[in-house]
């Protein structure tokens, strides 16, 4: 079945069985609990298994290779075995694949070589790029395929089991295996959104794009700051980013603000040149690039003149090669 067959919005929480109220499922006769397996104990595995632990599912083993795994999983999932991966899935109904994204499919492949892989077991991945046929080795031999991406950032500490309460997961699964995603994610204390299959690379670049991108774009910012003598920068700073954020996510381009928005050209003019001047490596190519970008939305939405835009647009242009 295609991901544009799974429809736009699941269903309420309420209305979201547990995951072994589903028929077919294995573990249905110990009503919705399960035996799970968690291959690769980072940041996003470790907190997983130990929200799903927290759910009353068990954890039945852990694969962990490095001493940072290893530290996590004992904090995070204390008793639980640490296992190499075929035993992990050997053991478990519920096999939590969180590795990262380009480890993903070689791995499936490799497990269904060896014939590791089990006929009504639930192969979860936690990958934002990848949808549920990323699976296909494991479904080939009757399991049941779920991709699960937790739109946080992961500390690895369980600080973050508190953060998934704020939390939403991309589910994406076969339309009839939808509810037993959704199902998990409630469980885990957060809220399911349903992705298609096609629309996961898109979904995932936009929340690189807006999540990694702001670290680099705050980072840049505090070294501005700090070459300014402004001390302490994040203080300064921090006030202003958190308004900025969340007015940009209720009002979207009408949260536009600034010398760009308001087509103050001589001010922009005043930026580059402060900003070549600092020393900060790179930030003068990032501000032009967002502030022809601002000034694109802008111009868009109608906050600015066209004639304030090619001032704008002037003071932007890059220097030209020597």
């Amino acid at each position: 079945m295609d991901g544009a067959s799974q429809g736009g919005h699941g269903p309420g929480r309420a209305q979201v069985p547990a995951p072994g109220e589903v028929a077919g499922v294995a573990g249905a006769a110990r009503p919705g609990r399960l035996g799970v397996g968690v291959v690769g104990a980072g940041r996003v595995g470790a907190v997983l298994g130990n929200a799903l632990r927290a759910a009353g599912h068990a954890v039945v083993g852990v694969s962990a290779v490095s001493a940072a795994s290893r530290e996590r999983a004992e904090l995070l999932l204390p008793g639980v075995p640490v296992l190499e991966v075929p035993d992990v899935v050997e053991r478990a109904e519920l096999v939590l694949l969180a590795v990262p994204d380009d480890a993903l499919e070689p791995l499936v492949a490799g497990l269904a070589e060896v014939g590791a892989w089990q006929g009504g077991q639930l192969v979860v991945h936690t990958s934002g790029r990848h949808g549920w046929r990323v699976l296909a080795p494991a479904t080939a031999s009757g399991a049941i395929p779920l991709a699960l991406h937790p739109a946080m950032t992961f500390t690895g500490r369980s600080l973050d089991l508190a953060r998934l309460a704020d939390c939403c997961f991309a589910v994406t699964a076969p339309g009839p295996v939808l509810p037993i995603g959704q199902a998990l994610v409630v469980e885990m204390g957060a809220e399911p959104v349903v992705v298609a299959e096609e629309a996961r690379p898109l979904y995932h670049a936009a929340l690189a794009h807006g999540a990694n991108h702001l670290v680099t774009l705050v980072a840049e910012s505090l070294d501005l700051l700090a070459a300014a003598g402004v001390d302490p920068a994040a203080r300064v700073l921090g006030p202003l980013l958190s308004a900025a954020l969340e007015n940009a996510l209720r009002q979207g381009d009408a949260a536009l603000t600034g010398p760009v928005a308001r087509g103050d050209a001589g001010t922009v003019e005043a930026h580059v040149a402060a900003i070549a001047a600092s020393g900060v490596d790179g930030a003068l190519a990032t501000y032009r690039r967002l502030a022809r970008a601002t000034a694109d939305r802008a111009l868009a939405s109608g906050r600015l003149r066209a004639e304030a835009a090619q001032s704008l647009l002037a003071a932007l242009a890059d220097d030209p090669p020597l």
